[in-house]
């Protein structure tokens, strides 16, 4: 019932008895707002109210069982499935017998219940796999195929409608699986072989075989339209139907449950009806019929395997035998005709019984083994709901008269079992107003003085009675019975009619019904001369359903039991000594509209149906007194969060007394009362407050556990992520050991090694040491440099690292560039190469005081070449500002001022030994130069080039462009001129060569001394 509450307030109420007003209307409004937002199925406390949906639904799958499979019925939302699970349950805990009745109109979709019902106790059996359960619910689901081909039909309401009621008990073992069962059948409407109304079918099983593709055999056409039988209702194609798909099912499903080469029968049968609706008569005599045509009697002989001429004598005549004489009489047309449709009803009706038995036996638990094995049983009733036509004849008489049965069953439970759970819980009773059905059930089979028993008496009076008489004696009889009405009794009524019509007035209201027929329908009247016809067939299984043609023409028998005694029977001994006996769960199936539409609800329709189903009165009684009820551990498991007396865990008390404080606390004693084991509630408003309550409880619980679920998995979170990162340390620790020491046994005499390590080839690290080899490699860098400058003095070592960088920068490109002398910078004040160091000295110190340079990075002297071509010796001073350009003739004055390094855009020098250096400046007049070496034959160029290049690394941050090639491109005087070397015995002298050429001229004898 809470899964009902929780549903949302969008679906309406998901238990009737939980409506505050309890009216017709309001059960109706509730009913429509379910269908339309797609919720089929409603709780009357433990009865679930089915409305067909018209449409696939996906909630009968393999997760939907999964969520009610050992639920109560009330802690999810309703659904069939609950009720199932709730009969299974007190079936297997409580070894209870438990009966499930499903009841509803043509169309209101009965057989897919108990088809659901079926598959959901098949999904939750056999949990261990045996193969003879197996073998067991492979049966009772494939039969359901068998007796729908043959017991289902097409109606105007329903395209796969039952026209036959059935009660399966299913067998249950300990561990509550399926053992066997039995099947019951009742009232299968025969009538429909011989006549259907238009727009509707014969039973499925004809329009199957006339599909099947293999009708050579039985002499058939594959179309419909050329047999009487199946012609008449002019609607032999279904589109919700396949035959043909249908017949191969029902093969294949005889085949699993045994029927072997009896199925061939059932289906020689079935084409034998086809052929005796082609029977016809003509008249040869006074009261004498004789037949047309004898193809459809050979037919019929042949696939029944009868006697040919004692067909022929069966169809036109009968024996009749009186005071011990045999005498044949013959047929009129209609007696014949009489005689080919009772003999077509009574040969499907009894092949029908015998497919049941077929199923039964199959299924059939041993006596034995019930005695010996505790044995539960699970009863599904699926029968026929309560019929109102426009013409009610005998047929409705008698499922009206059973649905009359069947509510009486059901209010007597409902209230005994209200009775009983008060008693247990201590509750004073409460008389409950209620109709009682019981003088309507009286009304139809009391003895002597029911209509059963008249319509008996009609039919076993001599001579001839007709309906109107049988009309006339209840007329005589009931008249003054407030439910029976007719128009003898009651001349006023115009919707009645004289001799023909008779109303009840049942319980789901009033019906006319037509007494035309009445009479032969209850004498369900078969000539002997048929049956013992029929037990002579050659045909083992045929002669073995007519045992009673064993009988002698002169043997007397006795008087046949009439269709509605044995009717009443069945119905009596299913109701008192079946369903009653066992635990009742009820579902209730309703038709939302006559169009199959899945979106269309007629309310009068429904309406009508819930006023005959007596779903109001259900749920009258359901709710007498207390509309709600649950356990105390229930109650206070569901509502301990709304005190803080009960949250999160009652201990001071029982359940009870944890119930008691909740409710205190709500102030809603005023509406419980307490038995021994339950609280009761009496109004619905209570529950929602309940409910509603609990809900914003559930929320405020729910933002709490997930505050503190974050707080563990954060806390889970940051423990795994120290002990990650522990482990990575540790591992990255022991790598690194492990690492250090392969370096310490592969660099162990490094120190010793000519080269320090360079050719060493490292042990390959870890990926995570990556970076710390590559560190580990610059440290060994730069200890093999201090190894390697450790001889040189830390004076020669800025000049060492001038060369350093010219080598860097020449790349090989010039072989002798003077790295192997030591450098000086400003040779101006080195006495061996310029004895006149005070005026150079002199000089420069005017120089840096005028221009307020730093540091002389390079002077000597050089010979230089203009844009004339003209030669002359000159000194070149390269400071960290400018270069100067000076006259030594002078006193080493300048002979401009200074270029600013800012103009020099690179330098090129030749490969050669020659002192070539050109100086690229932006203003289009560089330096072209040839450093004399002097008497030492000092190479300067490499000197130039490496102090120049240092300098520009530090002081801009950039690589000085220094090219190196064979002829020199220059500008002198903002012309394009090209240098090149060339020997000669005297110089070096610059000499014009060609148009825009200049040759240096260098001599021989210096190239072969210039090699240091």
């Amino acid at each position: 019932m809470a899964g009902a509450i929780h549903e949302g307030p969008e679906y309406g109420v998901g238990d009737f008895v939980l409506l505050e007003s309890l009216d017709i209307e309001s059960f109706m409004e509730n009913l429509q707002l379910r269908f339309s937002k797609g919720k089929i199925y409603t709780y009357i406390g433990e009865v679930v109210v089915s409305v067909n949906p018209y449409k696939p639904l996906d909630i009968f799958d393999k997760q939907h069982v999964d969520l009610y499979k050992g639920r109560e019925i009330y802690e999810r939302p309703p659904h069939i499935f609950a009720v199932a699970d709730a009969a299974y349950k007190a079936m297997k805990r409580r070894a209870k017998d438990t009966c499930i009745v499903i009841s509803g109109e043509s169309g209101a979709g009965k057989t897919e219940a108990s088809k659901i019902i079926m598959k959901y106790i098949a999904s939750v059996t056999n949990v261990g796999g045996q193969k003879e359960i197996e073998r067991v619910k492979n049966i009772l689901l494939q039969s359901n195929c068998i007796l729908e081909a043959f017991g289902n039909a097409k109606t105007n309401r329903n395209d796969n409608s039952s026209r036959f009621g059935k009660y399966m008990d299913i067998n249950f073992d300990f561990k509550g699986d399926p053992v066997g069962g039995h099947i019951n059948n009742y009232l299968l409407e025969k009538s429909r072989v011989v006549f259907q109304q238009n727009g509707e079918r014969n039973f499925h099983s004809f329009y199957q075989l006339l599909s099947s593709g293999n009708l050579s055999e039985y002499g058939l056409v594959g179309d419909p339209s050329s047999y009487f039988y199946t012609s008449q209702g002019d609607s032999a194609k279904v589109s919700s139907i396949d035959d043909r798909a249908d017949y191969k099912a029902v093969n294949d499903a005889m085949k699993v449950i045994g029927f072997g080469q009896h199925a061939s029968t059932f289906w020689k049968i079935v084409a034998a009806i086809l052929h005796l609706g082609t029977l016809e008569f003509e008249e040869v005599g006074v009261e004498q019929a004789k037949i047309k045509s004898s193809a459809p009697l050979n037919q019929v002989a042949s696939l029944l395997e009868l006697d040919v001429v004692e067909a022929e004598k069966a169809f036109c005549s009968r024996v009749v035998a009186t005071k011990g004489e045999v005498m044949e009489k013959g047929h009129t047309i209609e007696q014949a005709q009489f005689g080919r449709d009772a003999f077509a009803k009574a040969v499907y009706d009894r092949a029908f019984s015998w497919i049941v038995r077929f199923i039964n036996e199959a299924i059939e638990v041993p006596q034995e083994s019930k005695t010996k094995n505790r044995s539960t049983v699970i009863g599904v009733l699926d029968i026929y709901g309560f019929e109102i036509f426009n013409n009610n004849s005998f047929e409705q008489f008698c499922i009206n008269y059973c649905n009359e049965k069947l509510q009486q069953l059901f209010i007597d439970l409902v209230l005994k079992q209200e009775q009983e759970e008060y008693m247990r819980e201590g509750i004073a009773w409460q008389h409950i107003d209620y109709f009682n059905n019981k003088i309507i059930c009286d009304l139809v089979e009391a003895q002597h003085v029911g209509i059963l028993a008249i319509l008996d008496d009609a039919c076993h009076t001599a001579g001839k009675v007709t309906d109107p008489m049988f009309l006339d004696a209840m007329c005589n009889k009931l008249s003054t019975h407030k439910h029976f009405t007719s128009k003898k009794s009651n001349q006023s009524d115009k919707a009645l009619v004289l001799g023909k019509n008779f109303r009840i007035l049942h319980y789901a209201g009033d019906v006319t019904y037509n007494v035309a027929g009445f009479i032969e329908k209850n004498k369900d009247t078969l000539f002997q001369d048929f049956k013992r016809l029929l037990y002579g067939s050659q045909n083992e299984l045929v002669s073995r359903m007519w045992p009673e043609g064993a009988q002698s023409v002169n043997s007397i028998t006795k008087r046949p039991i009439t269709a509605g005694a044995d009717f009443k029977t069945s119905i009596i001994q299913l109701v008192e000594k079946n369903l009653s006996q066992k635990e009742p769960y009820y579902v209730r199936c309703i038709k939302p509209n006559e169009d199959k539409s899945p979106s269309s609800f007629n309310y009068e329709r429904c309406k009508h149906q819930v006023m005959y189903l007596g779903l109001l009165e259900n749920v009258r009684v359901r709710r007498a007194g207390f509309a709600f009820r649950m356990p105390y551990e229930r109650f206070l498991l569901r509502y301990k969060m709304l005190t803080k007396q009960t949250w999160p865990n009652f201990k001071r008390g029982s359940a009870q007394d944890g119930t008691k404080i909740i409710i205190k606390d709500l102030n809603l004693d005023n509406d419980v009362q307490y038995g021994i084991t339950k609280i009761f509630i009496r109004s619905p408003r209570t529950v929602f407050a309940l409910e509603n309550q609990r809900t914003v409880a559930l929320n405020n619980i729910a933002v709490f556990l997930q505050k503190m679920w974050k707080g563990t998995l954060a806390r889970k979170l940051y423990k795994k992520m120290c002990a990650v990162r522990r482990i990575i340390r540790c591992y990255r620790a022991f790598k690194l050991r492990s690492y250090m020491g392969k370096l310490l046994e592969t660099f162990r005499d490094v120190k010793n090694a000519p080269s320090f390590g360079k050719n060493i080839k490292w042990p390959t690290p870890p990926p995570v040491l990556g970076k710390l080899v590559q560190l580990l490699k610059n440290v060994h860098r730069r200890w093999r440099a201090f190894m390697i400058l450790k001889p040189y003095p830390a004076a020669e070592r800025p000049s060492l690292r001038l060369k350093v960088t010219a080598a860097d920068v020449l790349k090989g490109r010039r072989q002798q560039w003077g790295y192997g002398r030591k450098w000086e910078g400003n040779y101006l004040v080195n006495p061996d190469v310029n004895p006149r160091v005070m005026e150079a000295q002199h000089s420069l110190n005017v120089l840096k005081d005028r221009d307020n340079f730093k540091h002389v990075l390079f002077a000597a002297f050089v010979k230089k070449t203009n844009r004339h071509n003209n030669s002359a010796d000159r000194v070149i001073c390269i400071t960290d500002s400018f270069i100067y350009k000076m006259d030594p003739k002078k006193k080493f004055k300048d002979m401009s001022p200074g270029v600013s390094l800012d103009e020099v855009t690179g330098l090129t020098i030749s490969p050669g030994p020659d002192q070539l250096l050109c100086i690229h400046l932006r203003n289009g007049n560089d330096f072209v130069l040839c450093l004399l070496p002097g008497q030492q034959s000092f190479d300067f160029t490499g000197e130039v080039i490496g102090t120049l290049s240092r300098f520009w690394e530090i002081s801009r941050k950039s690589n000085l462009k220094v090219d190196v090639g064979k002829e020199v491109q220059c500008n002198l005087g903002q012309k394009p001129r090209v240098v090149s070397v060339q020997m000669a015995n005297k110089g070096p002298v610059f000499r014009k060569n060609g148009g825009n050429g200049i040759a240096l001229h260098w001599p021989e004898q210096q190239t072969q001394n210039g090699s240091s």
